[in-house]
């Protein structure tokens, strides 16, 4: 910490307000007059704005943070033999070490590296340590001059506070989630003093983000487009963070807060606080009930264009994410993507790649069928002998199974067994190190063609991936689990919403075309829960959200969340190759691949050890 509050936090004004002019034109159109002078830079709102832009660009695109790399650390993906040096492989493990550059870390994307830029496109240098501390630093210098603004309207100020307060915010809760408590820094702490501010708890600290967002939802307005202000950038304004953000973090916030790990940590009780749940239904609520009465921009995307979530082909680069993208970071480069991602799920066999991102088995079978129940269910109609037949349309959309084409163009005589994905036991693809070690492939994040023969990553294509922070689905569903857990009752609802929580599950299974809930899970709390659990798993699958899931469920140490499978079968019968669902198959069994041997310390990262060594009030983890 004193590597990076002493240098960012203590850092003078100047520094700040010295912002490139291309940094931020790329991702926010800002008009070329808006550069700023370290004497004028709270004047106006051009000039404040120049120096609030600087903010967007502390955030990472976690999915690009280098040439190849990894931000699923549950129990969902694992990477191909050999791959020892990114996090996911370090998590497994156990070695939650690996985020610190000086322990070889490779997250740059997430927690640290030795290089980090605020005002330039290198993806690569944009670290969510330090730029957090340097983000909250600047958020509080900027709240600081306020009284400085003098020649703005009454619109123009609300944007600049409630930006500057959504970033504090956020930034806090970025890192709280991953380490617990920690010093709330709401002024600008002075240079040359010693530190002393001690750790918070959890829901202290949690208490203290949640002002930040309430104060930012009440500033800022739904669509800038619809502001005096917001009209100089008309129809650019997307990433501007606005009043549906500010709720969708205070509501995420508070859920958090009264998740069994953070209340665990905080109150010493391993259930949910009911309290917190009821605070972040009502902001949820609040959001639903804007979005639903179509006052908004955002509506959740038809399941026919779900792909526009995350991928983009054929768009002249066009950012993923359409109506459904909540909050997303900048993105640096969309040809950024093929530099790495692209070829990271195909296999090596296919896109010649050194690194793999498998889905396991184990986590595709929370994919269930069609009829809504999970594979488990006695009457769901899930068969052994045709495992692929009848499951939830997402399934179809995100994995890639045994007998699915994966390559569309021509192929050499050489080559064409490698048209249909040869996943069965010693099957083609089925390499530990160049294929698939899981039986399974990860296509949600990449058309069929993205591979060396189809050429879909080439550059006439502008194929873009890009990943949401926070996206509309996700809304749901955490107003859902909170809802349910305020009251108790998978018929539970917020004051300010007419969805119970069971409704909002419903909704999301509709798009997909996947039957609601059924009612045999929907008497019980933890009937409903199990099935909550399952439908966060399936939708926002491989978007970086189930490691935390699972830390602030309590489940990361519990079985069958600590296993990692793969699934084994041979075909049988006739093998139809114009629809893959009807192939049979034998001995269809899962092999335990890796068992992560995970204690009650690896529910939080350990923070580095130069920094806890500062000041006595600025502790360690429990166990590291």
């Amino acid at each position: 910490m004193k590597k990076y509050i002493y240098k960012y936090f203590l850092s003078g004004l100047m520094v700040m307000c010295l912002l490139s002019t291309t940094s931020c034109t790329d991702y926010l159109d800002k008009a070329p007059d808006s550069d700023i002078s370290a004497t004028d830079a709270f004047k106006d709102f051009t000039n404040f704005q120049g120096y609030t832009e600087e903010l967007y660009y502390c955030i990472p695109d976690f999915a690009k943070g280098y040439w190849s790399d990894s931000f699923n650390w549950g129990e969902d993906e694992i990477m191909n033999v050999g791959i020892d040096y990114h996090m996911c492989y370090k998590i497994d493990q156990g070695d939650f070490w690996g985020w610190q550059s000086e322990h070889d870390g490779w997250q740059s994307g997430w927690m640290d590296r030795k290089s980090n830029s605020t005002t330039s496109n290198d993806r690569f240098g944009k670290s969510l340590w330090p730029l957090a501390w340097y983000g909250i630093r600047k958020a509080n210098m900027g709240l600081a001059n306020l009284n400085l603004m003098t020649d703005a309207t009454d619109e123009e100020r609300n944007l600049i506070e409630g930006q500057l307060y959504f970033f504090r915010g956020w930034f806090h809760f970025e890192l709280m989630q991953y380490f617990g408590g920690l010093p709330y820094i709401d002024t600008v702490l002075p240079s040359g003093e010693p530190l002393t501010l001690p750790r918070l708890s959890y829901q202290e600290c949690a208490e203290k983000a949640a002002a930040d967002f309430r104060k930012a939802a009440d500033l800022l307005p739904i669509n800038w487009d619809n502001t005096n202000a917001g009209k100089n950038t008309l129809g650019k304004n997307q990433l501007r963070i606005n009043k549906i953000m500010a709720l969708g973090y205070l509501g995420k916030d508070l859920l958090w807060a009264g998740s069994p790990l953070m209340n665990y940590e905080s109150q010493k009780s391993k259930s949910y606080n009911k309290d917190l749940c009821k605070r972040a239904a009502e902001a949820f609520g609040e959001l639903l009930t804007l979005v639903e009465s179509g006052q908004t921009q955002y509506s959740l995307v038809d399941f026919k264009n779900y792909s526009d979530l995350f991928y983009t082909i054929g768009k002249d680069g066009l950012m993923p994410g359409s109506t459904e993208a909540i909050f997303r970071g900048p993105s640096y480069g969309w040809n950024d993507t093929n530099w790495g991602l692209s070829k990271q799920f195909g296999t090596g066999i296919l896109n010649d790649a050194g690194v793999i991102s498998l889905p396991t088995a184990n986590y595709v079978n929370y994919y269930g069928m069609a009829n809504g129940l999970p594979l488990t269910d006695a009457e769901s109609g899930f068969d052994a002998t045709y495992p692929w037949k009848g499951r939830d349309p997402r399934f179809y959309h995100d994995i890639v199974y045994d007998g699915v084409k994966v390559v569309e163009g021509n192929l050499s005589s050489e080559n064409e067994p490698l048209r249909y994905a040869s996943l069965y036991t010693s099957g083609q693809l089925r390499d530990a190190t160049k294929g698939s070690r899981t039986g399974y492939l990860l296509y949600k994040f990449i058309p069929i063609k993205c591979n060396k023969f189809d050429d879909g990553y080439g550059w006439s294509n502008h194929f873009h991936i890009h990943l949401s922070w926070m996206r509309l689905a996700d809304i749901y569903l955490m107003y859902a689990e909170s809802a349910a857990n305020a009251s108790e009752s998978a018929m539970g609802k917020s004051s300010n919403c007419s969805l119970t929580a069971v409704d909002a599950v419903n909704k999301i299974r509709k798009r997909a075309g996947v039957k609601e809930m059924n009612a045999k899970y929907t008497g019980s709390l933890n009937g409903f829960m199990g099935e909550l659990r399952r439908e966060r798993a399936v939708e926002l699958a491989y978007e970086g959200h189930r490691f935390n899931d699972l830390r602030r469920w309590l489940l990361l140490t519990e079985s069958p969340y600590n296993i990692k499978t793969s699934q084994e079968f041979i075909r049988s019968g006739v093998f139809d190759k114009a629809d893959p669902t009807k192939n049979a198959v034998s001995g269809f069994t899962e092999k335990v691949i890796l068992t992560r041997n995970f204690t009650e310390k690896h529910y939080w990262l350990p923070l580095k050890k130069s920094d806890t060594s500062l000041y006595p009030e600025f502790k360690q983890n429990p166990g590291w």
